[in-house]
């Protein structure tokens, strides 16, 4: 097809071709057609090609969509990168999974990606999001959801989507052999109505000996037929030459023996078929082509079966019959029908012709039987359905060529690929074509292809276009001709020549040319001047079935006639072929018969003379048969040129009369045939329709005003009545809209343009009404077809613009716009100003026509805009504003969005100048206007258009491949950029637009801001504070619209309480219902039917979806599954519809969210990167204190689900923003932003993905980092990191349950551990930098003009170990929390640990601390439980005296330090650090303090402690002084009256006052954990002995013991070496211990007398403690005295008693040795000491006397009275007797002697003392004591004679 020009041209012509063959050949239509101006019309009508407007209806080419990639989200638990490489590596066949399993979105194909259009992306951080979002935008389709949108109908040509099918004659065999040639024609026939429905195929069938060398190619017939019916059937008929008389008669055919012929008449047949030119009728049959059930064939021979294939020919509905269209499966490749849908037909059933019939007389049950032929005919039949399609090149045939071919704009997607094939599939080689039958494929082998080898397949015409309601669109005038009988007296062998003739002067001129030849197989073959019928043998009435084609002349002149001849053969071979007589002739003149269908008889003359048509002539002729009418004939007149209706031919005749300017000037028959038009009959009106629609223009064009008004009055009738008869109830009639897009020409500009002449008189009309004047019910119907006057309007001015320039244009330029003159725009400008009014006014009332009327104003300006100076355009669409303006009804401003987004779809769109000329597009800034006004209407469903149309537009842009150069983006970007402004000026607006909507509009703002230049951005937050605050208001908006959460997500996202439906404000899934971008994208995904072995080859995704695939619960097709998903959708959540989805679908779904949101997040990112850099050079307007922009979007980034990429792109960009903006990020201004990031980066640091977690650990490193830039130290960071890990303790689960249902510490407690301590590890730094992309001086911080730096690995480690012991601390208090309620050691001491891990934080450190005191005092243990409340007390003193604003100093604090030595000064400086916000100094107040020494004083009173009572009040005292609160002190002092009164009591008491006891446990056994060999210090109650504290252990530790273990307890205090202890047991050894004093002599022998060594009540704080252990040499554990040792082991604890904790740590143990001599001096030596102390003892009153005198006789009682081997006796027996005497040294013996005399003195000094204070009553005892004493003396004098002199 040719287009006019290679330059812009926007015309294309589609030539036009014709349906009967060549009759552009046809010499009689080439006639002098002046005279006959209608004719001419007709002619140039019919033969001119067609004309269309290539831009009409828009062309959009878009770029291909880069496919999605798959998009990781990982959870905490998950590690899915490492599965997906690892399924990767598995199946090498997997890398592009996802491009191949995507749709190919609509009209952006996946292949060979636009190189350039990837390249920008590199500048970008992530891929495009509105893409993303818009995955399948189809243009085409959004256009169609535009009110009143144009569709484009196919050319004329096309419209016809029935059946085509095709016949070829294949063989003919008889029983008795084919030795003649036989001939035959096919045509479709209808049964019921017993009428031929398409012309004649003629074909032959030739004995092989007569083929031709070359082979002869058959041609094949095309039939067309509407819709498949029973009654429709084959008629074939067979003839073959005329029969020798005397020679082989055709009853061999039929006989039912089998016959021979002889060679001799096989010869005989053959020489006289040679010779005899005609044919006789032989046989014929009927061959139903659609099988209905009950049908059977004529004559009740048995149907053959219809030649469709069962399976399709199943019903007589279309789709049944034509569904030959494969489905295309998923991997794109052609589905190959074996059979296709050609059928082979046997024909068995012919009917030998016995008596004569007509076509009538076939079903007419009462004739004879005909006799069956012994003999087959085999047909192939192939059925194709001819869909409308824009294949715009059809050939001479009818049929279509086989070169390239434009379907549609997206030719690889709109032509649904079928197949169909012939069934002969033979292997030929280099002869199968392919050819594009309206848009299918068909693909045919070998010579059944339409055109080859040189033959062009004959298409019959269809009778049924005569009478059809359709426009003419070819050239058809000819006439068929069928003789049917004629009857004669006697029996001839009678045929029948016809002819046709002017006229009937000479009859020796030859007849014109102009019958179609009836040989088969040459459609192309010239005309001739005469043809004949078959004939009729010895028949007294002869019956022919022939039809006749004869091409008329152009001009009926009333001498056109036929002439019959009509002759008679003898069929005896004489000497040469038989002569045929002429036995007589008939006239038929044609201007008088031509239309007539219905049957002519005629009279038969013998002779002709000249002028035998006249009626003077007919009285001298001679007639046959007495001037009967003996010969019938019936004619058919095909003819587009020739109207049967009168009342067209009079206004075709006056219109000649017109233009040739015969008729009077005043025209009135004129005017009266046009305003005939309106009553002619509808059939004959549409066929003539666009002739008569080019005369009336015609007659608009150049008529006087009277004649235009009627023309135009006229056609506005018939387009009403035209568009009233549309079948399909279209707005458009299709008839009209391809008379507008085809048939409307100029034809070269040699007929003047249309539009002025047609806008006067429109615009008059209009005017008139507008004035008031009655202009009657006509003007309703101009305003319901004023779509289609304004389409001519435009295309007439398209024609007259390319007349213009098309000759003077050089190739490639676009034409310049067309100027018009001032006159006709101005009367355009009042008709649309008219029509404006129009739409206004019945818009009020509600009528749809006004909607139409405003979308064709709208198109008719979105034309122009093609066509005019832009400016002129600019002026009617600011009228339309003008008119529209403001907020209008609801009604209205629909029709206003309706008019913006035709206008706005026009390519130009973006290049419409203003009235301004600074004004860069008026109609963006409409556009903007408008739409934002309409999402501040109160119309939701307005809302949700606007912001559609705006998504649309965008993406218009975004993919169209002209737009693709960055300048264009920017241009587009900035034009565009300005519905930001309005955005920030009124947020309320955007507030109220639902979900749906703000992520419509969202991303459309991001789309702009990705393709804006830095400038304009800067220039944007340049404005003020709170505006720059709002511009990232909306992207963390779009963080939210956009998140994509997994089911799993709720963990660990600091949202833990959210529901995964949340759909509320919080975070909606991508629709509540699905938004069209959803629904365009799963129609893709599903139009793509599932190939079941696709799900293995894709690896790791597919195969969760495996499984459900075979599920019958679950549709298999995914359409189906889309359907149902869409069906269930009412009232169902987000959640409930994904899971409906099929499981495919359901991942496409998620694929298409994960990817938009990683795009989105991606995008927010590089804005913030580029936020944070202008920042930084402060040229913008933010808040610079706070940052909070920045601040606000990074803790909307983290507090998200994020993708891997996301993650991987985040890190640098934070670096480089803390690198920027440190300082105020670090500040205490930011105190929440920080804690907030550092919380989110150890929630990083516990995920399962090594990237994200190695990550994280930058992240922290990071943040140390800029700690040590600017503050030189941790401290803060520490206390920061302190806090958050204890937030996140609470989130995250540090234990899993082991499969024996112990606990243990789980993945995400391991993983933390590892980021920890990756964070401090110096070694790895440099590789997580270089894997992280960060530079690689990340770490430093070496302040500017200064080269040291300040990071510090050591510090890091000491933070990183803080934070593990916190992660320990927690982890081994959640270890425990089964055995809580039993160990409670164990529990304190967790609650402990965590007190002591979090110590930097004085909020969390007192929490535990109070958790611990709740603790002891549940135990009763008072004295720990007050130790607990003086350390919160000191914490918080400790922060006050920090802060220097309280009463105490730091002689306080240490005197609070010697109560509780955990009080230590280290906390002090980071009290102040530890201000975060909700944490810190700020509740530590002296109020607290007091509280908390009070709680300590009411403690250690319970305890019994009161000295340390007396310290803390003392404490109290000057706050109480400071405040002057005399009442407070009054009741202190009180206090301490009561206290020091108690500890006088506990001093006066002869029973030593003991607090505790203590006792020392080592633990020996795995079993036992962390305790395993070692050793702790108990403090117990004071009542606590041994075997309590053994039952109690035993208790708690025998529930730890599992089946493999038990539990033993070693009763002595022996040295345990654990080596040697038996496997598979564990040991408890339990010892009771002495606390030890702080001045005690350890090394002293003297045994330890508690009550001797407390000479004053000092404070009982203790840390060493001893135990003796007797032992001997020998290994026994007892001997005698002389072999007793003793080993004295003395204990230092971890810290002193009472602590903060019931047992503490042996850190250190140490142990002397005593011999037995050592051993019996001490015991001698503590007596004496014992009663020396007694005797000094101070006394103060005489009061006392009564309690001295106890203890003393007590004492005395033990050391005199004489008992056999006892005390100082078995001494000396031990020692000073025989043997040990003789072993001792002499040293040890001088001491031993010594001792023994000193202890006797004493003895001696005690006995007189006691005589002084007893009374009467203890006389004797006292007499006891001095006899006891004399015979001890006596007793020692054996061993130590001196004694006697010494005493």
């Amino acid at each position: 097809m040719e287009d006019l020009s290679a330059g812009g041209h926007r015309f294309r012509k589609i030539p036009r071709h014709s349906l009967a063959a060549n009759l552009e050949l046809d010499p009689l239509l080439n006639e002098n057609l002046e005279q006959w101006p209608h004719l001419n019309e007709l002619v140039q009508c019919y033969k001119a090609d067609w004309v269309k407007d290539e831009s009409k209806y828009g062309h959009y080419e878009s770029i291909p969509s880069s496919p999605f990639q798959s998009q990781i989200f990982e959870g905490p638990d998950t590690d899915l990168e490492t599965e997906i490489r690892l399924a990767n590596a598995r199946s090498p066949k997997n890398e592009n999974f996802v491009d191949d399993d995507l749709p190919s979105t609509s009209g952006r194909h996946m292949s060979d990606v636009n190189s350039s259009y990837l390249g920008n992306s590199s500048l970008h951080f992530g891929e495009s999001p509105l893409p993303a979002y818009e995955p399948s935008f189809d243009w085409e389709n959004e256009r169609s959801s535009i009110f009143g949108q144009r569709t484009i109908e196919a050319h004329p040509a096309q419209y016809w989507s029935g059946l085509k099918i095709s016949v070829k004659v294949l063989s003919l065999s008889f029983q008795a052999g084919l030795f003649e040639p036989f001939y035959g024609t096919i045509c479709l026939y209808n049964k019921e109505r017993r009428e031929k429905m398409s012309e004649d195929f003629y074909f032959r069938v030739l004995p092989t000996e007569m083929q031709e060398a070359s082979g002869s190619s058959e041609s094949q017939g095309i039939f067309t037929l509407d819709t498949p019916s029973a009654s429709v059937c084959l008629l074939i008929q067979l003839e073959k030459p005329a029969t020798e008389e005397g020679g082989v008669t055709p009853s061999v055919y039929s006989r039912k023996e089998p016959v021979h012929l002889t060679e001799r008449e096989k010869q005989k047949l053959q020489v006289w078929s040679r010779i005899m030119p005609y044919k006789e009728s032989f046989a014929w049959a009927i061959v139903p082509l659609f099988e209905s059930s009950g049908v059977a064939a004529a004559g009740g021979a048995t149907s053959p079966s219809s030649p469709l294939v069962p399976s399709i020919s199943g019903s007589s509905s279309l789709e049944n019959v034509i569904e030959s269209v494969p489905k295309v499966s998923l991997d794109g490749k052609l589905a190959q029908y074996s059979g296709g849908s050609s059928v082979v037909v046997e024909i068995s059933n012919l009917n030998k012709v016995k008596e004569s019939y007509t076509e009538d007389s076939l079903q007419d049950p009462k004739r004879k039987v005909h006799k069956p032929v012994k003999g087959t005919l085999k047909l192939e039949v192939e059925k194709f359905h001819l869909a409308i399609a824009h294949s715009d090149n059809f050939l001479e045939s009818g049929s279509v060529a086989n070169d390239s071919i434009d379907i549609g704009d997206r030719n690889a997607e709109s032509a649904s690929t079928g197949s169909l094939s012939n069934g002969s599939d033979g292997a030929q080689n280099g002869n199968a074509k392919w050819n594009y039958v309206g848009g299918k494929e068909v693909r045919r082998n070998g010579p059944s292809a339409f055109v080859q080898n040189h033959r062009v397949d004959f298409q019959a015409f269809d009778f049924r276009m005569m009478t059809r309601s359709e426009p003419f669109s070819q050239l058809l005038h000819c006439l068929y001709v069928y003789p049917l009988t004629v009857s004669l007296s006697r029996k001839r062998n009678l045929f029948v020549r016809v002819e046709l003739r002017k006229d009937d002067v000479d009859l020796r001129k030859q007849p014109l040319e102009a019958m179609y030849p009836r040989s088969p197989g040459s459609p192309g073959a010239p005309l001739q001047r005469s043809t004949h019928t078959q004939l009729a043998i010895g028949a007294k009435v002869a019956y022919f079935h022939d039809e006749i084609k004869i091409c008329l002349p152009a001009i009926f002149t009333p001498q056109l006639h036929l002439l019959f001849t009509f002759f008679h053969v003898d069929l005896q071979t004489k000497l040469e072929a038989p002569k045929p007589v002429i036995v007589g002739y008939a006239a038929l003149p044609l201007s008088a018969h031509a239309q007539l269908h219905s049957e002519i008889s005629l009279p038969i003359m013998r002779e002709l003379s000249s002028h035998y048509l006249q009626d003077g002539g007919k009285e001298r002729m001679d007639f046959l048969e007495d001037g009967k009418n003996v010969f019938r004939l019936r004619l058919r007149l095909c003819s587009s040129l020739y109207p049967l209706n009168e009342r067209i031919k009079d206004f075709f005749l006056e219109y000649d009369r017109h233009t040739l300017r015969t008729s009077p000037p005043w025209g009135s028959e004129l005017l009266e045939a046009i305003n005939s038009l309106k009553n002619v009959d509808s059939t004959a009106l549409i066929q003539f329709l666009q002739p008569i629609l080019n005369m009336l223009l015609h007659l608009i064009g150049d008529g006087g005003e009277t004649l235009q008004v009627a023309a135009f009055r006229a056609m506005v009738n018939i387009l009403t009545r035209v568009q009233q008869e549309s079948s399909d109830a279209a707005e458009r009639n299709r008839f009209l809209v391809n008379y507008v897009d085809y048939a409307f020409d100029d034809f070269g500009g040699r007929q003047p343009p249309v539009y002025p002449g047609l806008s006067s008189v429109w615009g008059s009309l209009a005017r008139s009404k507008a004035k008031g004047y009655r202009v009657g019910p006509v003007y309703d119907d101009v305003l319901s077809m004023a779509w289609f006057f304004l389409e001519l309007v435009v295309k007439s001015m398209a024609l007259e613009q390319t007349c213009l320039f098309y000759h003077s244009l050089p190739i490639g330029e676009d034409i310049p716009p067309l100027q018009l003159k001032d006159g006709v725009f101005r009367c355009i400008m009042q008709l649309y100003d008219c029509l404006l009014t129009e739409v206004h006014e019945r818009c009020k009332k509600g009528l749809s026509l006004a909607k139409h009327l405003n979308s064709s104003l709208a198109f008719f300006c979105y034309d122009l805009l093609s066509i005019i100076e832009p400016r002129q355009v600019f002026e009617l669409v600011s009228l339309y504003m003008d008119k529209f303006t403001g907020v209008c009804p609801s009604v209205l401003h629909d029709c206003k969005l309706t008019f913006l987004q035709i206008i706005c779809d026009h390519d130009l769109f973006v290049e419409m100048p203003g009235r301004d000329p600074s004004d860069r597009n008026y109609l963006s800034s409409v556009l903007i206007q408008e739409l934002f006004l309409t999402w501040d209407h109160d119309d939701l469903s307005q809302r949700a258009k606007a912001a559609r149309i705006l998504v649309v537009l965008m993406c218009k842009h975004e993919f169209d491949t002209r737009y693709q150069k960055q300048e264009d983006k920017l241009y587009i970007a900035q034009l565009y950029f300005p519905l930001m402004g309005q955005i920030l000026d009124e947020m309320p607006v955007f507030y109220n637009l639902n979900a749906v909507e703000k992520r419509e509009v969202l991303i459309v703002i991001v789309q702009i801001i990705r393709n804006l230049d830095d400038a304009s951005l800067i220039k944007a937050w340049q404005q003020n504070i709170a505006r720059t605050r709002l511009f990232f208001k909306l992207f963390e908006e779009c963080l939210v619209l956009f998140e994509h959460r997994k089911p799993a997500d709720s963990m660990l996202l600091g949202c833990s309480s959210r529901s995964i439906d949340g759909e509320g404000p919080v975070s909606p899934k991508f629709s509540d219902r699905l938004s069209p971008a959803v629904n365009t994208y799963l129609s893709e995904a599903s139009r793509q039917e599932l190939r079941p072995q696709s799900m293995n080859e894709n690896g790791y995704l597919w195969h969760g979806a495996s499984p459900l695939l075979s599920s019958p619960s679950q549709p298999y097709s995914l359409r189906e599954a889309l359907a149902q998903a869409q069906s269930s959708r009412i009232g169902s959540s987000t959640r409930a519809l994904r899971e409906s989805l099929h499981p495919i679908l359901r991942q496409k779904l998620e694929l298409w969210e994960e990817n938009l949101s990683a795009a989105v997040s991606l995008q927010v990112l590089e804005i913030i990167e580029k936020f944070s850099v202008a920042a930084a050079s402060h040229t913008i307007a933010t808040d610079y204190g706070k940052l909070d922009c920045i601040t606000s979007i990074f803790m909307s980034f983290f507090s998200r689900s994020q993708p891997l990429a996301f993650w991987k792109a985040l890190f640098p960009v934070f670096n480089n923003i803390f690198s920027l903006h440190g300082a105020i990020l670090m500040a205490r201004e930011n105190d929440r932003f920080l804690k907030q990031i550092a919380f989110h980066l150890l929630r990083l640091a516990v995920f399962r993905n090594d990237s994200i977690r190695r990550r994280a650990v930058i992240g922290l490193q990071v943040l140390v980092r800029s700690s040590f830039y600017y503050f030189m130290h941790t401290t803060r960071l520490r206390v920061m990191l302190t806090i958050t890990l204890s937030e996140l303790m609470s989130d995250v689960q540090v234990t899993q349950m082991k499969p024996d249902g112990s606990h243990e510490e789980s993945g995400e407690a391991r993983r933390l551990r590892k980021s920890l301590e990756e964070m401090a590890d110096e070694a790895r730094s440099s590789d997580l930098i270089k894997e992280c992309r960060l530079p690689a001086n990340a770490l430093q911080a070496v302040p500017e003009g200064s080269t040291e730096n300040r990071w510090s690995w050591q510090e890091v480690r000491h933070l990183s170990d803080s934070l593990l012991q916190a992660l320990d601390a927690g982890l081994e208090h959640a270890l425990l929390g089964s055995v809580m309620g039993v160990d409670r050691y164990a529990a304190a001491e967790s609650f402990y640990k965590l007190a002591m891990a979090y110590a930097p934080v004085p909020d969390l450190h007192i929490m535990w601390l109070l958790h611990l005191c709740d603790a002891h005092q549940e135990m009763q243990s008072w004295a720990e439980a007050a130790q607990c409340a003086v350390a919160v007390a000191g914490v918080v003193m400790q922060a006050l005296v920090g802060r220097n604003d309280a009463v105490w100093s730091t002689d306080h604090v240490s005197s609070l330090r010697k109560i509780c030595p955990m009080v230590s000064s280290a906390v002090t400086g980071e009290a102040s650090a530890a201000e975060v916000e909700g944490y810190g100094a700020s509740k530590l107040t002296v109020d607290s303090a007091v509280k908390y020494l009070q709680l300590a004083n009411k403690l250690f009173s319970q305890a019994e402690l009161y000295h340390f009572c007396a310290s803390i009040l003392e404490l109290i005292i000057p706050v109480y002084k400071s405040r002057r609160a005399f009442g407070q002190l009054a009741k202190c002092h009180t206090s301490l009256t009561e206290i020091y009164e108690s500890i006088l009591e506990q001093e006066a008491s002869p029973i030593p006052f003991i607090d505790a006891t203590y006792y020392r446990v080592g633990f020996y056994g795995d079993q036992f954990g962390k305790l395993d060999r070692k050793e702790y210090v108990y403090r117990e109650p004071r009542d606590v002995r041994l075997g309590d504290i053994m039952e109690k252990l035993s208790h708690i530790y025998e529930s730890r013991m599992d089946g493999n273990h038990t539990l033993h307890i070693i009763p002595d205090s022996r040295q345990v070496n654990a080596d040697e202890l038996q496997p598979g047991v564990c040991y408890l050894q339990i010892t009771a211990v002495d606390p030890v004093m702080e001045d005690e002599d350890l090394g002293s022998r003297r045994e330890r007398i508690f009550s001797l060594s407390t000479g004053s009540m000092r404070a009982r704080v203790f840390d060493r403690f001893l135990f003796d252990t007797p032992f001997t040499k020998n290994g026994k554990s007892q001997g005698g005295l002389e072999d007793q040792w003793k080993r004295r082991t003395v204990l230092q604890t971890e810290g002193s008693f009472p602590a903060l904790v019931n047992r503490l740590l042996v850190v250190k143990s140490e142990s002397l040795e005593f011999s037995p001599v050592e051993n019996a001096i001490g015991m001698i030596e503590t007596r004496t000491a014992a009663l020396r102390n007694e005797l000094e003892e101070p006394r103060s009153s005489e009061g006392d006397q009564l309690p001295r005198l106890q203890s003393l006789q007590r004492i005395l009682q033990g050391s005199v009275a004489v008992q056999v081997n006892s005390g100082v006796l078995s001494v000396c027996t031990a020692f000073l007797s025989g043997e040990p005497a003789t072993r001792l040294r002499s040293q040890e013996l001088q001491q031993l002697i010594a001792a023994l005399l000193e202890f006797m003195a004493v003895c001696k000094r005690a006995i007189r003392v006691h005589i002084r204070l007893i009374g009467e009553e203890d006389q004797d005892f006292h007499t006891q004591l001095v006899n006891g004493f004399q015979s001890l003396t006596a007793e020692l004098s054996h061993y130590i004679p001196a004694i006697l002199s010494e005493l």
